[in-house]
């Protein structure tokens, strides 16, 4: 570590949950619903509607056509901001009757909040929406996970692969990119993170990277930061 280490920022997929929890519970639950959803609350979501005609670059997209268009999203695995942020609305209504608990994993529980009793702060950068991150972390078999972050970014601030994207995130936090610790289980954006200049470590809880580009590694929270780091 280049310094002292006083905010900590984490991708959630792979790194403090399990890729298999997104992948396998909540997109597919979001697929299934989404239809019913964007035809049943179409008076609320113009805004959203809008954004999947301006992506598209085609204003006469009927509703029919625009829910079209967000489940090819979902089959191409596109991470645009209109889609996450109906998957979020979606899993919203899951967690709020009970069809949805997010997924942590232990460790990940216990080594959040060393760092916060330790007094670093925590924040989280995923490309799922702001509202579907706090969601995740607010029901999760541990209770309400939210307290111990300070703050949440997505793709509104830009790429997860683009180094500009974390220098946008220091700004907005406040603080110099070498007083940061990125954790994500992607070497790009461990990459990316780092030709912003923070610190970083790639999460291989499979322990099956095959490169991971001279970056540090760590297969689960345990050894990261037992301690606070001293300047």
């Amino acid at each position: 570590m280049s310094k002292e280490i006083k905010v900590i920022l984490t991708d959630i997929e792979g790194t403090t949950s399990s890729l298999s929890f997104v992948k396998d519970t909540l997109f597919p639950f979001a697929k299934a619903h989404l239809a019913d959803y964007v035809f049943d609350h179409a008076d609320e979501i113009v805004e959203l509607i809008d954004a999947v005609k301006e992506e598209e670059r085609n204003s006469d997209l009927s509703i029919e056509e625009v829910v079209e268009v967000l489940l090819r999203y979902i089959d191409e695995d596109q991470k645009v901001t209109p889609l996450k942020t109906l998957q979020g609305m979606i899993w919203e209504a899951g967690y709020k009757s009970g069809e949805l608990v997010g997924h942590i994993y232990d460790d990940a529980y216990e080594g959040l909040s060393r760092w916060k009793e330790q007094g670093v702060d925590l924040y989280v950068y995923s490309s799922g929406s702001v509202p579907a991150q706090k969601l995740l972390f607010a029901h999760t078999p541990r209770g309400d996970l939210t307290p111990l972050f300070s703050g949440y970014f997505d793709t509104t601030t830009g790429g997860k692969k683009e180094a500009e994207s974390y220098t946008i995130i220091a700004q907005e936090i406040g603080i110099a990119p070498d007083e940061i610790l990125f954790l994500s289980d992607s070497t790009e954006e461990i990459a990316a993170a780092a030709e912003a200049g923070y610190n970083v470590i790639v999460l291989d809880r499979e322990r099956s990277l095959f490169d991971a580009m001279g970056f540090d590694v760590a297969h689960d929270f345990v050894d990261i930061l037992p301690e606070p780091v001293e300047a």
